[in-house]
């Protein structure tokens, strides 16, 4: 934000993310205490954008199950739901905020067209467009939270692992809740109540993905289904 004012910005636009509305972990509450400090500013306006999941993040278990693996999920594949939207689209609304006074001094949740998706109804739309029978493999949510908890329990002696046991927790979080629209009072996520914006869909994405792979949309270090 200083790098801001010293170039004599008036406006920032500042991509969050849709997760802080329910902050459990270190990450989100740093974004948050940017998103305070930059509405608490004095000398300029503000558009917070909050995009719900990015296509690439749902991008892991395509060529593993172009290779005929299952498609992992946690749960039921019930657990959580997001409307993701394209890297185009985001930027397309991140540019707006600076000319659509409607977006001024506003906290803006986005995500993209169409309906919200559970990883169950992810796995469904990748394998019907790859012609294949649905294959899913459900991994107990508790597994995850033995993991974490040997994790956490280690790091207590050897602070290498910290690093480990939080990317699992960050794993979790994002394995178990949604990425809509949260009302704290019911502590439900709702799909309709999160904005779509743009026009790249889920399904033109994965026939993409499909037919010409995911050359630029790696996901790196953050991979969690193999995909880097």
């Amino acid at each position: 934000m200083e790098e801001a004012r010293r170039a004599g910005a008036s406006h920032f636009v500042l991509l969050s993310a849709i997760c802080v509305q329910k902050p459990l972990l270190e990450f989100q509450r740093a974004k948050l205490k940017f998103e305070k400090e930059l509405q608490q500013s004095k000398d300029m306006t503000y558009s917070i954008v909050r995009p719900t999941a990015f296509f690439k993040s749902l991008a892991g278990q395509v060529e593993s199950v172009k290779k005929g693996g299952p498609y992992v999920y946690f749960g039921d594949g019930e657990l959580c739901a997001c409307k993701p939207i394209s890297e185009k689209d985001l930027a397309s609304f991140i540019a707006n905020c600076i000319v659509d006074p409607d977006k001024i001094n506003q906290m803006l949740p986005i995500g993209g067209p169409g309906k919200a998706y559970t990883p169950k109804e992810q796995a469904a739309l990748l394998f019907r467009l790859l012609k294949q029978e649905p294959k899913c493999l459900g991994v107990p949510i508790g597994l995850m939270d033995g993991i974490i908890g040997i994790f956490d329990f280690l790091a207590r002696y050897f602070p290498s692992l910290e690093d480990p046991a939080e990317f699992g927790k960050i794993g979790r979080y994002y394995a178990t809740e949604s990425m809509l629209v949260y009302d704290p009072v019911s502590d439900t996520y709702d799909a309709d109540g999160t904005p779509s914006y743009g026009e790249d869909t889920l399904e033109s994405f994965f026939k993409n993905a499909i037919e010409k792979g995911l050359e630029g949309q790696e996901l790196g270090d953050q991979a969690v289904f193999g995909q880097k």
